[in-house]
C-alpha cells in the first residue's frame, strides 16, 4: 500500500512541473502565431499575397485551432483566384467557430465564384442570422439570386436552341462566378453551336490548363473541331472525353455522329473516284442525314453530290444542291464554282457571271479572272441576236446548211409572201425577213462569223440597218448568180423566190 501511495505521489510529483511548462508552450506558440498573421496581414495590405498566404500558412502550422487564421488565409487565397482552396479554409474557420460571421461571408463568396448560388445563399443568409444588418450578406444574397436567375434562363434557352441568350446570360453569371467552370463550358459549348470556332476553343483551353481531365472541356475542344470538318482530330477528343467520363452523354453522340459522317463521306469519295456517280449520290444523300447542324461538313456534302449531278447531267439538281451549300457556307468558293459552271452549261449566264464575280472578289486569281470574263462573253453574245437560231442551224453547221438554212427562211419571210396579210402581220414579216438577211451576211462570212462567235462588238465591223440591205443583196448573189444583175426590187419580188424554192434541198 505504502508503495503504491509512494509511486502515485511520485506520478504528481512527477506531473506537477509539466502543467506551468505546457502553458507556457501553448502561450509560446500563440505569440509566435500571432506574429506570423501580422506579418501576414502587413503583406496583404501590400497586395503580395503570396507571401501573405505563406505567413497565414505558418500562423495555422503553428496554431491549427484559430479560425481567424483560416479566414485570412481564404481571403488571401481569394484574391490569388483559388477558390476551391479557399472555400476549404473558409469552411475550416466556421468549423472551428460558428459565429464567425467572415468566415460565413467568405464561404458564401467562395460559392458563389464557383457558381454554387445555393450554396452561397445559405452561406449569406447565415451570416444575417447572425448579423440581420449586414450589409455585405445582403447584397451577395441578391447576386446569388440573380445568378440562380440566369442558370434558370439560360436552361429554357438552350432547350430552345436560342445559343445566342444563353451565351449572354453565361457572360452576366460569369460576373458574379468568374471561377464556375460549368457556366464557362455551357458558354463554350453555346460559342461552338453559333460557329464562334475560336472563341469557343479559347474558353475550352482555358480550362483544360487548369484542369486538364475536364471531361466536358475536351468534349467542346472536339466539337469545335467536329464543326470545323476535322472530323478525326474532333473523335480523338471525344474518346479522350468518354475516358475522364464513361457516361458523357453528348460526347458519346458527338463521336459517334463524326465517325459515321467520316464514314459515309470517304465512302462516296472513293465511289465517285471510280465512276460510280450513283452509288456516290446515294452515300452522300446519308451522309447528310446524319447531323443537320454540323454544318461545315454538310456544305461539303452538298457540293460534293452536286458535283455527283453534274456527271449525271442532272443540271437543276446540281445547282440546288450548290445552293444548298452556299446557303450553309457563304464563303465556299468550290460550290460557287461548280455552281457557276453548271448555270453555264444551262445557258443561264447572268446568274453564272454573279457566281464568278463573288467568286473571283474573294479570291482575285488569274484563273477565276477568266473564268468571270468568259461567263461575261457569254451573257453579251446571249443578249445579241442569234443568228444561228433565226436560220434554224446549229453553231456547228456547215456553209452548204447555212445556204440552204438561209434560202429557206428567205422563202418563208419575204414581204410579198404576206401582202394580203395585216399590216402588223407584215411589219413582223419585213423585221424577220431583214433579220435572216442580216444572219446571213453574218454567218456565210468566215471571219465576221468568228467574231460573232467569239462574242466581239460586230458594231466595230461598220455594219448598220441601212448597210444590211445592200449586204443582202449580196447574199442573194450568193446561191443566184442572175440576182446580182438585177435591180433588188425585183429579185425580191414573189416570183423570184417562188422560182427559187427549187433550190432548197
Amino acid at each position: 500500500m505504502a508503495a503504491a501511495a509512494a509511486e502515485a505521489e511520485c506520478d504528481v510529483v512527477m506531473a506537477a512541473p509539466d502543467g506551468p511548462g505546457e502553458a507556457d508552450s501553448d502561450e509560446e506558440a500563440r505569440r509566435e502565431a500571432e506574429a506570423f498573421k501580422e506579418q501576414g496581414n502587413a503583406y496583404y495590405a501590400k497586395k503580395d499575397y503570396n507571401e501573405a498566404f505563406n505567413y497565414y500558412t505558418k500562423a495555422i502550422d503553428t496554431c491549427p485551432n484559430n479560425a481567424s487564421y483560416y479566414g485570412n488565409r481564404a481571403a488571401t487565397l481569394m484574391m490569388l483566384g483559388r477558390f476551391r482552396e479557399a472555400l476549404e479554409d473558409a469552411q475550416q474557420s466556421v468549423r472551428l467557430d460558428d459565429s464567425f460571421v467572415r468566415g460565413h461571408l467568405r464561404e458564401g463568396k467562395c460559392h458563389l465564384s464557383l457558381g454554387n448560388a445555393m450554396a452561397a445563399s445559405r452561406c449569406f443568409q447565415r451570416v444575417l442570422e447572425l448579423d440581420h444588418k449586414n450589409t455585405q450578406a445582403q447584397q451577395e444574397l441578391k447576386n446569388a439570386t440573380t445568378v440562380l436567375e440566369y442558370e434558370k434562363i439560360a436552361e429554357v434557352d438552350f432547350e430552345k436552341r436560342d445559343f445566342r441568350k444563353v451565351v449572354f446570360c453565361m457572360d452576366r453569371a460569369l460576373e458574379f462566378a468568374p471561377a464556375c467552370h460549368r457556366f464557362k463550358i455551357l458558354k463554350a459549348e453555346c460559342l461552338a453551336l453559333l460557329g464562334r470556332y475560336l472563341e469557343a476553343q479559347s474558353v475550352a483551353s482555358d480550362i483544360l490548363r487548369m484542369d486538364s481531365t475536364n471531361a466536358d472541356a475536351l468534349y467542346v475542344r472536339g466539337l469545335c473541331l467536329y464543326y470545323e470538318d476535322c472530323l478525326e482530330k474532333a473523335v480523338q477528343f471525344f474518346v479522350q472525353a468518354l475516358r475522364m467520363a464513361p457516361d458523357h452523354e453528348k460526347a458519346c453522340l458527338a463521336c459517334r455522329n463524326a465517325k459515321a459522317l467520316k464514314a459515309k463521306k470517304e465512302d462516296g469519295n472513293k465511289a465517285f473516284k471510280k465512276g460510280n456517280y450513283k452509288l456516290a449520290y446515294e452515300l452522300y444523300t446519308e451522309a447528310l442525314g446524319i447531323d443537320p447542324n454540323n454544318i461545315k461538313t454538310n456544305a461539303k456534302l452538298y457540293c460534293n453530290r452536286g458535283t455527283v449531278n453534274s456527271k449525271l447531267r442532272k443540271l437543276r439538281e446540281a445547282i440546288d444542291d450548290c445552293t444548298n451549300a452556299v446557303k450553309l457556307d457563304d464563303t465556299y468558293v468550290k460550290a460557287y464554282l461548280r455552281r457557276a459552271q453548271c448555270y453555264m452549261d444551262t445557258e443561264q449566264y447572268e446568274d453564272a457571271v454573279r457566281d464568278y464575280e463573288k467568286v473571283y472578289q474573294t479570291e482575285k486569281t488569274k484563273e477565276h479572272k477568266q473564268l468571270l470574263k468568259n461567263a461575261q462573253v457569254e451573257l453579251k453574245k446571249s443578249k445579241r441576236k442569234d443568228y444561228y437560231k433565226i436560220l434554224g442551224v446549229n453553231k456547228n453547221a456547215s456553209e452548204d446548211e447555212i445556204k440552204k438554212a438561209y434560202r429557206k427562211r428567205a422563202l418563208m419571210h419575204h414581204p410579198d409572201r404576206h401582202c394580203g396579210a395585216s399590216a402588223e402581220v407584215q411589219k413582223e414579216e419585213e423585221k424577220k425577213f431583214k433579220e435572216v438577211g442580216e444572219a446571213f451576211t453574218i454567218l456565210s462570212d468566215p471571219k465576221k462569223k468568228a467574231r460573232y462567235d467569239n462574242g466581239q462588238d460586230l458594231e466595230e465591223d461598220g455594219l448598220n440597218m441601212e448597210g444590211q440591205c445592200s449586204l443582202h443583196h449580196s447574199a442573194m448573189a450568193a446561191f443566184n448568180p442572175l440576182e446580182s444583175a438585177l435591180p433588188l426590187k425585183q429579185v425580191c419580188c414573189w416570183e423570184w423566190f417562188h422560182e427559187l424554192t427549187w433550190f432548197s434541198p
